[in-house]
């Protein structure tokens, strides 16, 4: 029977790489705040962004929504069947101030009919104390960037 590879030491979907350019395992990167939500959050808006592209991929609608600002945050979320996420490219990020950040990203994916299509979106964040004092970076929205 064939092994199993170990999904935490895989590459991590959002494909973040090191100094060497080499991918970084899925535990080593956004692993550590989809899997330990409560106790370890996104440092920076970009990386809650990375992160909730993987939660994305691996279908974690529970980090989503936590991650999600509660002045827009829908009650549910639901995946589109048979999506394939292609990969993400993150085009730029701004701070307006310590507290609120934009990040620019283009997400691929492949639907259910094999169509291709891509997600280009200017996101905006915000970074709050939780109900237990921990700062955290919320996704508040995003506007869609018209295809260059």
């Amino acid at each position: 029977m064939p092994s199993v590879p170990d999904p935490s030491t895989a590459p991590c979907p959002c494909g973040r790489t090191d100094r060497r350019d080499k991918p970084i395992a899925y535990a080593m990167c956004c692993g550590r705040y989809l899997d330990d939500f409560e106790h370890t959050p996104a440092p920076d808006a970009e990386s809650l962004m990375r992160s909730r592209y993987t939660a994305f991929v691996r279908e974690r609608a529970e980090y989503l929504l936590g991650t999600w600002h509660a002045s827009t945050r829908p009650a549910s979320l639901d995946f589109e069947p048979d999506v394939r996420w292609l990969g993400l490219d993150v085009r730029g990020r701004s701070m307006s101030d310590a507290d609120h950040a934009e990040v620019e990203f283009v997400a691929r994916q492949r639907g259910a009919s094999g169509t291709a299509s891509r997600l280009h979106e200017r996101s905006r964040f915000v970074r709050e104390s939780d109900a237990e004092g921990l700062s955290r970076w919320y996704y508040v929205d995003g506007d869609l960037q018209a295809r260059a």
